[in-house]
């Protein structure tokens, strides 16, 4: 008798798992891989970040696990279009949501049906490789020292005209490491077997070109 193989889609498909803490770069390296390989992207701190707009825009209790869950599971992706979810208001949102356990329950399985794709995909974000994907090809963590990122952070809000200070942008980046990496359910941290790329020194295309050199050792 035949015996039956289950073969896990995440193993055969070239999906790639991008995590990181804020400002680190791994948004832009992830569309740029993406882009490379001819794969499907999700940027997952964006769903964080609807979830979090959606319930403030509602006026529901940002620390209501059962309604911000209830959010959670009405998601799609066209919710995803809003331009301001990009703003450091909406981050401070989805980071205060991101710690109930039914809107990562509900994001977990909206995360794993993208990722579950034939041809594989790109998802970034802060437990892709840990959680989300644990069996994913490749697994990259982006890191950068908190200062660097937070001078990433106030130069980019400084070109767009906002008047920022740097010392409360690094305040609030280690704040936002501090919450992320201490919260109970997943936490921010690489996975055992996660490539570290630190960008510290890197501008993009260096970044860009050391994580093509992973992904293109995996697929060998």
């Amino acid at each position: 008798m035949r015996r039956l193989i289950r073969i896990d889609p995440m193993t055969t498909a070239l999906t790639i798992a991008i995590d990181g803490p804020a400002a680190a770069g791994k948004g832009t390296l992830a569309k740029r891989v993406a882009a490379h390989y001819g794969l499907p992207y999700l940027d997952t701190g964006l769903l964080y970040r609807a979830v979090g707009k959606l319930a403030d825009d509602r006026g529901v209790d940002l620390d209501d696990a059962e309604a911000t869950g209830a959010i959670a599971t009405e998601l799609d992706t066209s919710h995803l279009d809003d331009g301001s979810l990009r703003g450091r208001e909406a981050g401070e949102l989805a980071s205060r949501v991101a710690v109930h356990g039914a809107v990562r329950t509900a994001l977990t399985e909206f995360q794993r049906s993208f990722a579950a794709r034939a041809e594989g995909a790109v998802l970034d974000g802060r437990d892709i490789g840990t959680v989300i994907c644990p069996q994913a090809r490749v697994k990259i963590f982006v890191t950068a020292s908190a200062e660097v990122r937070a001078r990433r952070r106030t130069d980019e809000l400084a070109a767009k005209g906002r008047d920022v200070d740097y010392e409360r942008i690094l305040a609030e980046v280690r704040e936002r490491d501090a919450r992320d990496a201490g919260r109970a359910i997943a936490p921010l941290r690489p996975a055992p077997d996660a490539h570290l790329l630190d960008t510290s020194e890197l501008g993009i295309e260096a970044a860009f070109q050391a994580a093509c050199a992973v992904i293109d050792r995996a697929m060998a």
